[in-house]
Order: structure tokens, then sequence, then C-alpha cells
């Protein structure tokens, strides 16, 4: 038994919390605002994972102190919020043992550094990890078998994280390739937001299924420029996760580009839908590809619909109309 804490109380954290808990390990999770973990420890269920009974042995608090005894801590809130909470568990002090697995997922808005980059830099003496891959807290806090990846530089680390934390309704794989895990996980948000927008103009499955296809065509390129590892986009973090993200009613990024596909305005979807993670990284990802210097059409069009006015049928219009060319891209690089 190990104990873990995890950090952030939002539906993704928690159903992590509640997966670990099926693992066998104490574990604690913890918010910076304790009117969420007073309404959650009042009612046994977490609002934001609604008719789903939180296990009796799972445990809650907004004291930061109690991760001094933890043997690994999972971070899980929202990408703008993780260099903030990775500073503040350093300022608690934790062991160098302590493994820090990060499950958020989007960039650093301040550096457009990955998220491990910016947990690493504030924690530069504990191993980091990633655990990512095609998994809607709704559904892993249902149990509904899932399978993630965990992604670490140092192989024992990985092998770590997927000892500890696979049960037999989450099945863990491991990887070295850090960056193109981060890099699918966080690119496939601004995908889903197109996919959604597509739904909300009515374009039909045949539009969907380019803008996911060619969506991941962009995030391999760019994954790749970055030093990730072109098999990398073909599995659970790459089209596995692009897949999920895009065909759900769970996701956010979907459900926001639905709204803004029938025509409501960029920030007022934004308002109703909560946190959505494609829509920071829309902006991220703009920065990126000119610095790799990478061409990312459907992202250039997400770019112009979130931060400058652009009418998501005349950018439809524009992807369609660009210069013919041959679909084969076999370094990601020659477009």
């Amino acid at each position: 038994m190990k104990k873990i804490a995890v950090m952030g109380s939002g539906g993704w954290g928690t159903a992590m919390a509640m997966s670990a808990v099926s693992a066998g390990h104490d574990v604690t999770v913890w918010s910076a605002f304790p009117q969420e973990i007073e309404r959650i420890v009042s009612t046994g269920e977490n609002p934001l994972l609604p008719g789903i009974k939180l296990p009796d042995e799972l445990k809650f608090t907004s004291d930061i102190d109690f991760i001094k005894d933890a043997d690994i801590i999972i971070t899980a809130v929202p990408s703008f919020a993780t260099g903030s909470v990775a500073r503040q568990i350093a300022e608690v002090g934790i062991p160098e043992s302590v493994i820090i697995v990060n499950i958020s997922k989007g960039f650093d808005p301040k550096t457009c550094d990955r998220l491990s980059l910016t947990i690493q830099s504030a924690l530069p003496n504990n191993r980091v990890a990633v655990l990512s891959g095609p998994s809607h807290a709704e559904e892993v806090a249902r149990y509904i078998p899932t399978a993630l990846v965990a992604a670490s530089s140092d192989k024992e680390t990985a092998l770590f994280i997927q000892d500890c934390l696979t049960t037999p309704r989450l099945r863990i794989y491991t990887n070295r390739d850090v960056v193109g895990v981060e890099l699918g996980g966080a690119i496939k948000n601004v995908i889903a937001l197109a996919a959604g927008i597509s739904d909300g103009l009515k374009l039909g499955d045949n539009t969907k299924a380019a803008l996911m296809t060619r969506g991941l065509n962009e995030i391999g390129r760019l994954g790749t420029a970055m030093g990730g590892c072109e098999q990398t986009f073909a599995g659970l973090t790459g089209i596995g996760d692009l897949i999920v993200t895009c065909t759900s009613m769970h996701s956010r990024n979907r459900r926001a580009g639905i709204l803004i596909g029938e025509g409501v305005p960029v920030d007022e979807a934004i308002k109703i839908v909560g946190t959505v993670e494609g829509y920071h990284a829309a902006k991220l990802a703009h920065e990126l590809k000119k610095k790799y210097d990478v061409e990312m059409p459907i992202m250039d069009a997400c770019y112009k619909v979130c931060y400058e006015g652009g009418s998501p049928m005349d950018e439809v219009g524009t992807l369609m109309t660009r210069p013919t060319r041959h679909e084969d891209d076999s370094t990601w690089l020659d477009d």
C-alpha cells in the first residue's frame, strides 16, 4: 500500500483517486478551496461526477501539509494552475523519493512548456512522470475498462507507476516518449474543439473524420519537431485520446465547440461549459507552430475563431480550398 496524494478535486482527479483506492492504496484528495472539500464530504459525491458514490476509504482535505507523508503525488489541476500547485508542493517540502505523476493535459500558459517541465522546474530533485490516454473521468469513476500510458524518461519510474496504479479496470502501458505522450494529450483538445464546431455547423461525419485524421497529422508534425516519436501518435495518447475527445459528449472541448458552431460567442461558450483546455491550447499551439516552423492549418483555423473573431464557416472554406498536395507525410515535416 502506498500513500497517494491527489492534487485537485475536479472530476478527473477524483476519478483517478477512486481508481487508486480500488488498487489498495491510502488516497487523499486535496483542493485549495475548503468549500469544495466540505461539499464533497457532506454529500459523499463530487458534483462533477453526479450519481457516483465515492468510496468510504477516500479522504479529502484542504490542508496541503498532508503531502509530507506521501509516496506518490498526482497533479490533477487545470493546466493554468499546474505551475502554481507545483510551487506550493515545493514550499511544503517533500522527500526526493516522492514521485510526481501529472495527469493534466495542456501547456504552461506563461512559458508554453509541457506541464512535466513546469513541474520538474519547481521540483528538480523529484522524478516526474506523465499518465495520459483516452480517459473520460465519468467512465473511470464508474470503473469502465480504460487503458492509459505512463510515460517517463526513466524506465523504472514508468514501471513503478504501472505497477502501483494498474487495476482490473485500468490497464496501464509504459512509454519513454514523454514529449509525444504530452503533446498528444494537449493538442488533441484543439482538434476536439474543431470537431465540436463541425458538429455545431452540422457538417456531418465526413467532415469530422477529415478533421480528426488531418488533425492527427498536425499533432504528429509538431510533436516530432519537438522531439517526440512518430509511432507514439498512432497509440493511446495520440489517436486513442483524439478519438474519445472528438466523439464523446463527455468532452468539454467538443461541447464548447458545438456551441461555437451553433453561433454562441466564444467567451460565452467557454463560460457555459467551464474549463475548456482546447481554447487555451489553441493559443499556445499557435506559438509553438511558429517557434518550430511547422504548418498546422487546422490549428490556425481554431486560433482565428477563438482569438481573432474568425467565422467558423469561413475557416472551413479556407481549409477546403488550400492548395492540393500529396497525402503522404512520411517524415511529418515535409508538408
